[in-house]
């Protein structure tokens, strides 16, 4: 039995995000896309956390579910609209699952450094999330401030906060690698996960990838080879969740805050046990902080050059923003020809996942374009327009979420329900025959599927700078 699981986003109780991030909406999207399993998001907030259990109800394994009242409301009140949640229901979706999740923001001084560190914590009930939250409360912290509030506890003392409520909670560091707000991050992280969390180390299990970085580049850091990868969208709005998923797999008939947790530690992938099938992954290129680069003078540059040239901008002389590509070459125990990495079909999905001769127990990976970014390409629109709305509503519907239009259904069939181009748009995203042009200091890497004369030439002139690395 498998479950995609979305593990990683925010509420619209957290700064910049959509006000339409809000549990039934979050249940609509997530039969749009596919998702089993979503993350809440934010419950140390005290509005949300009231939210969550008034839309929520316990299902004894330390899941949720949405209420039954609330689900048939839902429906009853989309029945006119395109791909309707009835119609999903009727064809015979699993009714999504939630987990209790919240995000905090560590903001402390350690060995001489300001560190800022983002942490996931995963809980098996609210009533674990109530008294976790109330020892965040006696030692001073704000958490109504915001959806994921700034903490001036270490990561240590979070673990020490959370595990003297229950062990059962999951501590994960989020997008381990982003610049300026995690664990590896070259502005205010750490060089290991024993520097960051101490005594605490051996029971970080998991670390999530963010957007910037794949599977792959994680394998190359000896510290991680005994943990679990795990990939999230980090979603600030609906449209946005699932652009990084993980696929959870159990030979079990149902799922469990215990299946999860044991996922989670099965690095090895014994599959007599839960593990990870796969993850889902965004390109790292088009995350926002992919290379190195100074965003107010538009000076963009790979590792390599970076090395040569130094780290301050050769614009305006002030240091530039050290992006992920280049932490990771400098924390790497291995290279990435070290991995073998290799193309197979997967399962009886029409596409190819890159894996590891090296490490053949690690989960592999697949490559991803969202839906709405190829529809939007097609139809020369931004991808929030009416018209890739309407295209994408129809196509969700027809096949049942956005995993199966993008993963598992032919080309052709596509084609006959849409275009000859929407089709060719994802055949293309499958083979990975695209153009990107790698995001920098806050500013997101831009994916072209039919790249232009220009487009080809930068192509090109990137794919040099990286045979050089």
């Amino acid at each position: 039995m498998q479950i995609i699981a979305d593990l990683q986003l925010h509420s619209k109780y957290s700064r910049a995000v959509s006000q339409n991030m809000i549990i039934p909406k979050m249940y609509e999207w997530n039969l749009k896309k596919g998702i089993g399993l979503l993350a809440t998001g934010d419950w140390t907030h005290p509005m949300w956390i009231r939210e969550l259990k008034a839309h929520l109800e316990e299902l004894g394994n330390g899941l949720l579910k949405l209420k039954k009242e609330i689900k048939e409301q839902l429906i009853k009140t989309s029945e006119n609209s395109v791909g309707t949640l009835k119609q999903v229901h009727s064809d015979g979706v699993r009714d999504p699952l939630f987990l209790l999740s919240g995000e905090v923001s560590c903001i402390y001084s350690h060995n001489g450094k300001v560190r800022r560190n983002h942490i996931l914590l995963f809980a098996p009930s609210f009533a674990v999330v109530d008294k976790i939250n109330a020892e965040l409360t006696k030692r001073g912290c704000n958490l109504s401030s915001d959806g994921r509030p700034i903490l001036g506890l270490s990561s240590q003392q979070i673990c020490e906060v959370v595990w003297s409520v229950s062990e059962e909670v999951l501590v994960i560091p989020a997008h381990c690698w982003t610049p300026w707000f995690s664990l590896f991050g070259s502005m205010s992280g750490y060089d290991s996960l024993t520097e960051c969390f101490g005594e605490y180390a051996n029971r970080i299990y998991t670390v999530e990838t963010g957007l910037s970085s794949d599977p792959a580049m994680n394998w190359r850091i000896k510290e991680l080879d005994q943990r679990t990868i795990i990939s999230c969208s980090d979603s600030h709005s609906g449209p946005k969740l699932m652009r990084e998923a993980t696929i959870f797999a159990t030979p079990e008939n149902e799922f469990s805050f215990a299946s999860i947790s044991t996922a989670l530690k099965n690095y090895e992938r014994d599959k007599t046990k839960p593990y990870i099938g796969a993850t889902l992954e965004f390109y790292p290129e088009e995350g926002k902080y992919h290379f190195d680069g100074h965003r107010n003078c538009n000076v963009r540059l790979p590792p390599l050059e970076t090395k040569l040239k130094g780290t301050i901008c050769p614009v305006c002389g002030k240091p530039m923003t050290i992006g992920v590509l280049h932490r990771v070459e400098d924390l790497a125990g291995r290279s990435e020809a070290d991995l073998k990495l290799y193309k197979k079909k997967l399962g009886d999905f029409p596409l190819s996942a890159i894996y590891s001769q090296t490490f053949p127990r690690r989960a592999p990976y697949i490559m991803m374009v969202p839906l709405q970014e190829i529809i939007a390409e097609v139809f020369e629109v931004q991808s929030f327009s009416k018209k890739v709305q309407e295209q994408y509503d129809s196509l969700v519907a027809v096949f049942s979420g956005e995993f199966n239009v993008l993963f598992k259904t032919e080309t052709a069939e596509i084609a006959r329900r849409s275009s000859e181009r929407i089709a060719e748009g994802i055949a293309r995203v499958r083979r990975g025959d695209i153009s990107i042009n790698p995001g920098y200091d806050g500013v997101f890497g831009t994916v072209k599927i039919w790249p232009d004369e220009i487009d080809v030439k930068q192509a090109e002139d990137q794919k040099e700078q990286l045979s050089l690395l």
